[in-house]
């Protein structure tokens, strides 16, 4: 884990960083459709899980931009980017009907990330201990995929007043629509890192890096 301090003197976002840590502590959300159709297609012709590509060009798109990497460390009171940030996703176990969050370290080589994140998985199966551990993943963000649902909205509550600056995510079943395959995503960040604009921008990169993504058409081999 590695970071840089940012001069909250000379921060871009200085005047709606101070106001929503001082005068209003607030979260911001939003859900939009974004369509898959093209990447669980060339998942299925590629032989490779569509959960695992999604999360994969997700992690890509949150350390695309510095300011979906900003911590902040109460002990000191400072304002941080992470080098990188790294996706916790969660496996559910059907016969306890509970969840164990797995970290995965993010990387850049599709291939290398692939083959972690599968083999992440099925270590979490063994187990039915949450085993959640914050303290030594602090630049980690939650990825947490609702199957059971394709759902319209969702809010993620923190407590008043609680700096999380790493961004939430969460995703439900996609649903066909038109001919076209439309799967809901939620995003949350901190009002004082992130406002309108950089949260849809979020939902922009994902498009932009799943059609990427597919004209590159991942082949078995690689994994």
């Amino acid at each position: 884990m590695n970071y840089r301090v940012i001069d909250k003197e000379t921060y871009y976002r200085k005047g709606v960083f101070w106001h929503f840590t001082e005068d209003c502590k607030c979260s911001t959300s939003m859900t939009a459709r974004v369509d898959v159709t093209e990447l669980v297609k060339c998942s299925k012709e590629s032989n490779t899980k569509f959960y695992v590509n999604f999360l994969y060009i997700l992690s890509m798109v949150l350390n695309s931009r510095d300011d979906y990497k900003m911590g902040y460390l109460w002990q000191t009171e400072e304002l941080i980017c992470y080098d990188r940030i790294n996706p916790t996703q969660y496996i559910f176990h059907e016969d306890t009907e509970t969840c164990t969050p797995v970290y995965t370290s993010y990387d850049p080589d599709y291939a290398a990330f692939y083959k972690n994140a599968v083999s992440d998985i099925e270590k979490a199966k063994q187990t039915r201990e949450y085993g959640l551990d914050m303290e030594k993943h602090p630049n980690w963000f939650d990825a947490s995929y609702i199957s059971w649902l394709s759902y319209d909205s969702l809010n993620i509550e923190l407590p008043d007043g609680f700096l999380y600056f790493l961004p939430i995510i969460n995703w439900g079943k996609y649903r066909e629509e038109n001919g076209r395959l439309l799967m809901p995503v939620s995003v949350r960040m901190n009002h004082a890192i992130a406002d309108g604009y950089l949260i849809a921008n979020v939902f922009r990169l994902l498009e932009k890096e799943m059609a990427a993504f597919c004209n590159g058409k991942v082949k078995d081999e690689q994994i």
